[in-house]
């Protein structure tokens, strides 16, 4: 059973730390990957500060399809190129956007977001899905959350069979 607290961390690199000694302790045993993004989900949602929706879109038949969230019920099919998600995942590049407002194109699931960061999570040079997470604070995520979180998306990688 997961007994983890709040990450009380003097700074952001420390949180990332503790976040990603987390995963780690979660999935390095379990290599299934819907179990595996199902607890990473819930795990940022409940360590995140300032966050309303942590979750998964999985790549499948050229479009990204909702996958593991903690959340507001979400989009089910977002196609590759549009709104945030889709535009990481075409571009297979992190997106920061510090106002998702200012974003052409958008999409609203949840009308609380303010900012967005999703992430591609590429195995080789496949497109897996993306880790989308949003905050209904405007400037919510920096580079900082960048970092910690491609760290994250590694450790997914590093563990999890996507191929099960």
């Amino acid at each position: 059973m997961f007994t983890g607290e709040k990450i009380n961390a003097k700074d952001q690199n420390e949180f990332y730390k503790e976040l990603n000694m987390y995963l780690k302790a979660l999935i390095e045993d379990e290599s299934d990957w819907l179990a595996g993004i199902s607890n990473a989900s819930a795990l940022l949602y409940m360590m995140l500060p300032n966050i309303n929706w942590a979750g998964f879109y999985l790549y499948k038949k050229d479009q990204l399809i909702l996958g593991p969230f903690q959340g507001k019920p979400a989009c089910v099919r977002i196609p590759i190129g549009k709104g945030v998600c889709g535009t990481a995942a075409k571009t297979r590049e992190i997106q920061l956007v510090p106002d998702v407002h200012q974003f052409p194109g958008h999409i609203a699931c949840d009308a609380a977001s303010e900012s967005e960061i999703v992430l591609p999570i590429i195995k080789g040079d496949q497109l897996i899905g993306v880790l989308d997470i949003d905050s209904p604070i405007k400037n919510r995520f920096n580079e900082g959350d960048a970092e910690g979180l491609s760290q994250f998306v590694e450790i997914l990688n590093q563990y999890l069979d996507w191929e099960q």
